[in-house]
């Protein structure tokens, strides 16, 4: 569905919110809602938006590790796993 045909008038999500909620459950497509013409907020359903917030987390991720790398704050694999199983035999001790 094109979000062209997605914007609908506050008007028109007062009169028909179940048949929006239902429909917007049932397609994954979120409604902008305009208010005097103007896009104000997005319905969306909540399985979606739960996607959307774990892939933007995945993203900014990726952007700080790319970060560290570019400022040189990183090491070779082998010298992180020989550190952390160093970390891992001293937790261990009594």
């Amino acid at each position: 569905m094109k979000l062209s045909e997605t914007v609908k008038p506050i008007s028109y999500i007062k009169s028909h919110a179940s048949e929006i909620i239902s429909e917007i459950s049932e397609s994954g497509s979120p409604v902008v809602v305009t208010v005097n013409g103007e896009a104000r907020v997005i319905i969306q359903d909540i399985k979606e938006y739960e996607k959307d917030r774990e892939s933007m987390a995945l993203l900014k991720i990726l952007a700080m590790g790319r970060k560290d790398m570019l400022k040189g704050r990183h090491k070779p694999i082998h010298q992180a796993f020989s550190e952390l199983k160093k970390k891992i035999s001293s937790a261990r001790k009594p």
